[in-house]
Order: C-alpha cells, then sequence, then structure tokens
C-alpha cells in the first residue's frame, strides 16, 4: 500500500527553489570576494528594473550562502535554506533547537533588503539581538548592507540612525513601545521608525502567543494618589477562606455573600456594589487577586524593594513592564514597598495587533505546530515544520506521576543523583522560581554540587547555560523557553548518555514541553527527556477533580503511579487549559480590534497634520464639523421648541469670537433657517481665520505659522485620544456586568465604543476650532487698540508686506509639494499639472485674505 506525504504549497516551494540554489552552488563559489560583494548591487539594479524579489530568491539565496560560508565558516545545511525559503514565504518555521535558526536568517533578510523597505529581526532579549547582529552584521556588511541595533534607553537621534539602516535588530517591546512613541510625536523628525515593512520574529511562538495578552503601554502623568489601595489591603487581610472563592481554571477571585457582609461592616455601606462604591471596589477586586491569586517568586519578585515581574513562559525578569488598572499598587501594598502613583494611560497597543501592522511577517521557533491554529486565525500564517539535518536519536521517555509534591521531590533527587554519579549532564526544568529554590534545598542535602538559573539570575544565563553541557553538570532553570543559547554536550558527556533533560511540571502548553525537551538530542546527539510530576501540581489544582484523584491513588504511597490512564490525564488537563489560554488571548484581541480601528484612523489622521506644510483645508473641515454640532445643540432649544437666539449668540461671541472683529448679532441670525445659518457661520469663520493666520505670517513668518497650527491641533488630538483610551479601559472592565443582563460583552463594549470614539472625533474638531480661533499668537503686531491690519487704515509698506509675505507662503507650499512628487518618480507634466491643481487650491483657501489686501490696494 503506498501512503502519500502531504506537504504545505509553501514546503513545494522551498524543496523547488532548494534545487535551483543547489545548481548554483558550484557557480558562485568561483566569484571572486569583489564578485560576490558586487551581486548586491545587481541585485538592487535588477528589482528597480522591474524583477520581481520572488524572481532572484534563488540567485540571492545562493550569494548569501556563499557569504555565510566565507565569512561565518559554515555552509548552511540544505534545511538550513529550506527554513530560510519558508521565513521568506511570511510563514512560521518550525526548526529543532540546534539546528541553526540564526543562521537560517541571513538569506530571507538579506533578500528583503534589496528593495530599499525596512527589514527588522526581532528578538526575546537584548544579549541575543546584540550578539545576533555582530554575528550575522559580518555577513551583512561583507554584502554591503548596513546594520543596526535598536535598544532601550537609547537617545531618539541613535534609534533614528538604527532604523535607518538595512538590517535593525531588536528586542520585541522596544519596537511596539517606539511605533508609539513615534505616534505622540509632535513633528516628523522627531519620529524614528522608517516604515513597517518586514519583520523575521525569532521565537515567534514566545513572542506572538506568549505574550499576547499583555498589552504594551506608554504611561504618563500621575493621576492622583490614593490611600485606598492601603485601605483596600488592610480589609483583604482580615479575610479568612469562607469569604472569598477562587475559579482555579481561570485564575479569578471574589468575595462570598460572607465577604460581601463583612465588607458592608467593614466600611458601613448598606450595599458594597452601589454606583458610587465602585472604586473602591475595583481596588478590593485587585487586592484580592494581589493577597490570593498572585504568588511572590512566581509571577513578581522583590528586588530592591521594587516589584518586578516575572515572565511566566520563560522566568525572566519584565524590564520596565508592570501590571495596569492598579494590579501593581495592589501588589506594592501586599508586600508592603512603596506604592508608586498610578498612572494615566498615554497610548497601548497589543503584541497581536503591533505585529499585524507589518506588510510581511515570519518567524521561526523550535515548537509551533501545536498552535498552527492560532498562528493561522489571527496572522495569517502557516506553521511548516522544517526536517532536522540529522535524524533525531533522542529518547524521551513516559512521564512518572506521584501523589504528592514531597515524593516528586525524593524522587527527582534520586533520579539527579544517579545521573550525577554517572557523570551525565542534567538540565532540571522548572515551572517557577519557587520550585527550582526548593528543589536547590533537596539536592543541598544530598551534597550534589549544581547550577541554579532562574529570573533572579537573569543576568548570568547564557554563561549558566552554555556550560549545562559539561559532564557532570547539573543545572536547575526555570522554564527554558526561548533561552537562545545551545547547549553543546562534551565528548564526555555524549559518552554518558549525551544530554539528560528533566521536567518537573507540565506547563499549560504542550509547546512549551517541547522546548525544554528540545535542548537535548541537537544535530543528531544522543539524549533523555524525561517528566516527574504530581497530583499537587498546578496544572491538577486548575480543576476541581484533585482531591477526588488523590483518595483513589493513595494507596501508591510514594511510589510511582502506574497505567496510562493517569498520563492520558494530564494532558487532556494540558490541553483543555491551551484552550482557555487560547480563547482568552483570542477575547483580548477582539476587545483591542476595537479600539485598533479607532487608533489607525487618529494615527492616520495624525500623519497627515505632520507630514503636510498647509493645515488651511484640515482647519476648515474642522470648523465645518464644529459648527454643525454648534446648530445642532439641543442645549439652545427651549421647552416651547423655540430657539433661544441670545445664548446662541452669546455662546458664539464668547468662546469663538473673542479675537475677531466680527461679532455675530441675534437680528441676522433670527433670519436664517438651520442650513443657511450653518453655512453663514462657517464662512464667517474661514474668513475671520484667515485674518489671524495673516497676522501670524506677518509677525513671525511662514514656518512659524505651520508649526503654531500643527502644535495645536496635535495637542488636542493627543488629549483626546489619551483621555478616550482610559474611557475604553474602564467600559471595558465593567462590560463584563452586562453579562448578568443576558447581553453579549463585546456587542456592548463595540457599539459603547463606537459612540465614544464619534463623540472623541467632535470634541477634537470643537476644541480645534476654539483654541485656532482664540490664539493669541494671531493678535495682529499692534494690537493696542484691538485693530487689525485688514480692517483698519495701515500705512501702504505694511499692506504690501502683507501681501508678499502671502505670496512667500503660497511659493513655500508649492516647493514642498514639489518636491515631494519628484520623489514619487512622476514625469515634468504630472508634476506641473498636479502644483497648478494644488495652486488653484491654496488660492482659494486664501481669497479672503487676497480680496482684503487688494481693496487696501485700491
Amino acid at each position: 500500500m503506498k501512503f502519500f506525504k502531504f506537504e504545505s504549497t509553501e514546503m513545494r516551494i522551498a524543496w523547488h527553489t532548494l534545487k535551483k540554489i543547489n545548481a548554483l552552488e558550484p557557480e558562485i563559489s568561483l566569484l571572486s570576494d569583489t564578485e560576490l560583494k558586487n551581486k548586491t548591487i545587481e541585485f538592487k539594479e535588477r528589482i528597480k528594473l522591474g524583477e520581481s524579489p520572488e524572481d532572484i530568491r534563488h540567485e540571492v539565496f545562493a550569494v548569501a550562502r556563499e557569504a555565510t560560508k566565507r565569512i561565518l565558516g559554515k555552509r548552511p545545511f540544505d534545511v538550513q535554506m529550506i527554513g530560510g525559503i519558508i521565513l521568506d514565504l511570511g510563514s512560521v518555521a518550525e526548526m529543532k533547537t540546534g539546528e541553526g535558526k540564526t543562521i537560517t536568517s541571513i538569506a530571507p533578510v538579506y533578500l528583503n533588503s534589496l528593495s530599499g523597505q525596512s527589514v527588522i529581526v526581532s528578538t526575546v532579549n537584548e544579549y541575543l539581538a546584540e550578539r545576533d547582529a555582530e554575528e550575522m552584521g559580518l555577513v551583512f556588511n561583507f554584502l554591503g548592507l548596513s546594520v543596526g541595533i535598536n535598544k532601550a534607553q537609547m537617545p531618539a537621534h541613535l534609534k533614528r540612525e538604527a532604523y535607518a539602516c538595512d538590517v535593525v535588530y531588536s528586542v520585541h517591546s522596544e519596537l511596539g513601545f517606539d511605533y508609539l512613541r513615534d505616534n505622540m510625536a509632535m513633528t516628523k523628525e522627531e519620529k524614528v521608525q522608517r516604515g513597517l515593512d518586514f519583520i523575521l520574529l525569532d521565537e515567534v511562538d514566545s513572542i506572538l502567543i506568549d505574550e499576547a495578552k499583555t498589552p504594551l503601554i506608554i504611561s504618563g502623568g500621575d493621576q492622583e494618589e490614593s490611600a485606598m489601595y492601603n485601605i483596600a489591603d488592610l480589609f483583604v487581610r482580615t479575610l479568612n477562606h469562607d469569604d472569598y472563592f477562587i475559579d482555579e481554571e481561570t485564575k479569578s477571585v471574589y468575595l462570598t455573600d460572607a465577604g460581601i457582609e463583612k465588607a458592608n461592616k467593614y466600611f458601613n455601606f448598606n450595599n458594597l456594589y452601589d454606583l458610587e462604591n465602585s472604586e473602591l471596589v475595583h481596588r478590593i477586586q485587585n487586592s484580592l487577586r494581589a493577597h490570593k491569586v498572585m504568588k511572590l517568586d512566581v509571577e513578581y519578585i522583590v528586588r530592591n524593594d521594587k516589584i518586578e515581574l516575572v515572565d511566566s513562559f520563560t522566568g525572566r525578569i519584565m524590564e520596565g513592564r508592570a501590571y495596569s488598572e492598579g494590579l501593581q499598587q495592589a501588589i506594592q501594598a501586599k508586600e508592603r514597598v512603596e506604592i508608586e502613583s498610578e498612572t494615566k494611560t498615554l497610548a497601548t497597543i497589543t503584541y497581536q495587533n503591533f505585529f499585524r501592522l507589518f506588510k510581511k511577517i515570519s518567524g521561526m521557533t523550535g515548537t509551533a505546530k501545536t498552535e498552527e491554529k492560532e498562528f493561522i486565525d489571527i496572522y495569517n500564517m502557516r506553521v511548516n515544520v522544517v526536517p532536522t539535518n540529522k535524524p533525531v536519536v533522542r529518547v524521551d521517555d513516559q512521564d512518572e506521576i506521584y501523589v504528592d509534591m514531597h515524593s516528586k521531590w525524593k524522587a527527582v533527587t534520586k533520579e539527579v543523583k544517579k545521573a550525577y554519579q554517572r557523570r551525565q549532564p542534567i538540565l532540571i526544568g522548572t515551572a517557577q522560581v519557587e520550585d527550582s529554590e526548593i528543589l536547590h534545598e533537596y539536592l543541598l542535602d544530598e551534597g550534589i554540587p549544581h547550577t541554579v538559573l532562574n529570573a533572579k539570575q537573569d543576568a548570568s544565563e547564557a554563561d549558566i547555560i552554555s556550560k549545562a553541557g559539561e559532564a557532570g553538570a547539573v543545572t536547575i532553570a526555570t522554564n527554558m523557553a526561548g533561552r537562545g543559547t545551545d547547549i553543546k554536550p562534551s565528548k564526555e558527556a555524549i559518552k554518558n548518555g549525551g544530554l539528560y533533560v528533566l521536567g518537573t511540571e507540565k506547563a499549560e502548553s504542550r509547546r512549551i514541553d517541547n522546548q525544554l525537551k528540545g535542548r537535548s538530542g541537537r544535530q543528531g546527539d544522543i539524549g533523555y527527556t524525561k517528566f516527574f510530576l504530581s497530583l499537587d501540581d498546578q496544572l491538577i489544582l486548575r480543576f476541581s477533580v484533585q482531591d477526588q484523584w488523590k483518595q483513589i491513588f493513595k494507596e501508591y504511597g510514594s511510589n510511582p503511579i502506574p497505567g496510562k490512564a493517569i498520563r492520558s490525564a494530564f494532558l487532556r488537563a494540558q490541553k483543555k487549559i491551551e484552550g482557555f489560554n487560547y480563547d482568552s488571548r483570542k477575547s483580548v484581541l477582539n476587545f483591542d480590534d476595537v479600539i485598533r480601528q479607532q487608533r489607525d484612523l487618529i494615527y492616520e489622521q495624525r500623519d497627515l497634520i505632520l507630514n503636510r506644510d498647509d493645515l488651511g483645508s484640515i482647519i476648515h473641515k474642522m470648523f465645518e464639523v464644529a459648527v454643525f454640532q454648534i446648530v445642532n445643540n439641543p442645549y439652545f432649544v427651549k421647552k416651547n421648541d423655540t430657539i433661544d437666539f441670545e445664548g446662541f449668540v452669546e455662546y458664539l461671541n464668547s468662546n469663538f469670537m473673542l479675537l475677531t472683529k466680527h461679532k455675530f448679532n441675534v437680528d441676522e441670525i433670527k433670519k436664517m433657517d438651520k442650513d443657511d445659518l450653518i453655512a453663514y457661520i462657517i464662512d464667517i469663520w474661514k474668513k475671520e481665520y484667515d485674518i489671524l493666520r495673516q497676522n501670524i505670517i506677518d509677525k513671525y513668518g511662514i514656518s512659524s505659522l505651520v508649526k503654531n497650527e500643527r502644535n495645536i491641533i496635535l495637542n488636542v488630538f493627543d488629549s483626546g485620544w489619551q483621555d478616550h483610551i482610559n474611557v475604553m479601559d474602564k467600559l471595558r472592565r465593567s462590560t463584563h456586568l452586562v453579562q448578568y443582563a443576558q447581553k453579549n460583552p463585546y456587542q456592548v463594549y463595540t457599539k459603547l465604543g463606537s459612540k465614544k470614539f464619534k463623540d472623541l472625533t467632535n470634541r477634537i474638531a470643537m476644541e480645534c476650532a476654539a483654541n485656532l480661533l482664540n490664539n493669541y499668537e494671531a493678535l495682529p503686531a499692534n494690537n493696542s487698540d484691538f485693530d487689525f491690519p485688514f480692517v483698519t487704515n495701515q500705512n501702504e509698506t505694511n499692506n504690501k508686506q502683507s501681501m508678499q509675505n502671502l505670496q512667500e507662503f503660497i511659493g513655500f507650499l508649492l516647493e514642498s509639494e514639489k518636491a515631494h512628487l519628484e520623489k514619487k518618480n512622476l514625469d515634468e507634466k504630472q508634476i506641473l499639472q498636479i502644483l497648478a491643481e494644488k495652486k488653484a487650491e491654496i488660492l482659494k483657501e486664501f481669497k479672503y485674505s487676497f480680496e482684503s489686501l487688494a481693496k487696501k490696494e485700491e
């Protein structure tokens, strides 16, 4: 019987392209260094002349392979070329640990940089970014490409230089923060990134899945410090087990009826859940979570009297990260360290939505196939498993499961002792910092020398891991996901059985367990893996079956529980938690998608304001939106359905016409219907604002007008957007309450969020109109009697100067537009036609200024 092996389209393309690459190798290997370097210039020219990167992929990859061989002394294997093609196709390449993922990235990065677009390689920490940039940079530099490293805390000008390079290496979080900061910039020159074109993510599953629930947040503008954190903390310390309930499956915690009654007595409330108590309820909820769910040395550590968060998947400290919504302050109150002020969110984005902004995204990792559905659903990326260069001969033994934790640690210690005595290197993976310290004590009692790597020793990580393959080495590591440093067993270690990887707890995802196993048996080395588990493990604690199971299996005492059934039960529990976590990430994404659409619109408008030298047409549109709102405001309609003309005119004159010569009066307003009134007010505002604009040009020059208007508009935009983010955040927190009314929280959030966004755009238009018309910089130079140059009897010289300034401004705008058009490679005829249309548009905007000046000339 014949079996057919299914291969994805990407894999078929990869194998086909590999044949072409290998066929070119003899020819490329004969090139001199200079000829090889010149290939970069040739490729760039061919792309400019119309060839696509796909057309020349096999040639580029052949050149990259030869350059890698000459510079690094390593000829990329066929499977590494396959991996590189998968990456260039915008997919995830799953390559086992030790297969050389870093070298795999060279060819696709080289190819994508040839078209001049931004190419970013993202890693999980700065050590790896620097290491890869320096080592792979030797190949890129040889081929004539520049390489930059983007780090946190770098000054803006150095970041700009890094992003300007052909290839930039960066930590994933810093890319997101730079994007948010760029969209808070007050001038286009302040921006550091040059586009989001192609990104290659190292440890792609760690970044796109494990960290997907945590949004990137830029905070600032300290909110008023509140004593509520300590009040809530003191109350929660009085609670006993009957006062709260923890849902282990979802890690949620709630007050029971007894707890609510206790809270009512403690705070002297009739009903804790009255609307006026909502702020305190939120603080109590956070304090409950801090005390009853968040564990010291698991989710966070205390270092130098500061709370530092621990990445639950990698065991690393998450530098500069803090919990939002007051949870950080609740933990600070719990641990009795200084409580920092809760800050206002200035900008935020999830990793999911940030990376989906790139035109092309690809990634590599040792384990991703189990999460392929999520990669396809959210990122439209297929996972392709790249075969290993040499067959995997590692032995993955069956799990050993014990009734209680103590029996498990005793069995682990016994196993470690055996491995140490036969001088087989052993790497012990623990789920959390606390576990590594418990095991440390057991091994000390047995006199077994060992090294501990956890969040508290993060700085020496690479050094500790690189020595873990020496004969007799015993290394305890908190979760090995994405460590990025190879463990190479010594010759003696290989003789003694290769690296032994011992897991002490199943992770919340099979993928994380596979990463741990993957540290052993690289490049065809022998190795061995085994997991030691117990019914007290977190995986089982999250389900209500633990007590029942302990009763059933108690007869086994300190011996392992036999049979397949219990191992299958652990696997089912793991799959169920994977499902919970996926749903949780999907929920975060669904809610953030509402903000994403709004954020995209705001940032798009912001960019338009930053990049345009004449904001006149944008300002006129804002005037139209503002006037429409004012005229349709029910505030000016009396109880008998008549309009309060006196109040309406007073509002217009006192809020928008303070600096203008024109003042609205009731008699003229009464004669108009609504549509005529809207058109009339807009017309007056445009005329009066043109006069104010001309005053700024006369006093300070053209560039000052552009800068002044841009600053006024952007300040309103940013202030409004920041308030909106915080409103949406509170809205999201409260939408779960609608479940009690049998409504869908997401639908309610979307509906209310859309209404809030409409309010925001109206508010921006209204505030911009008021601030522009009340801009004291626009007062004329000689304003002692509050007269204006276009209305009062100015001398002829001033008049000519005003006309000249206005003509200079129009010339400046047209020159700026011409430079912009020339970059688009348009022919001269097209440029002249567009400029003529632009000039007509500008003259229309300034017609009132020209008319006023012309009358003065007469």
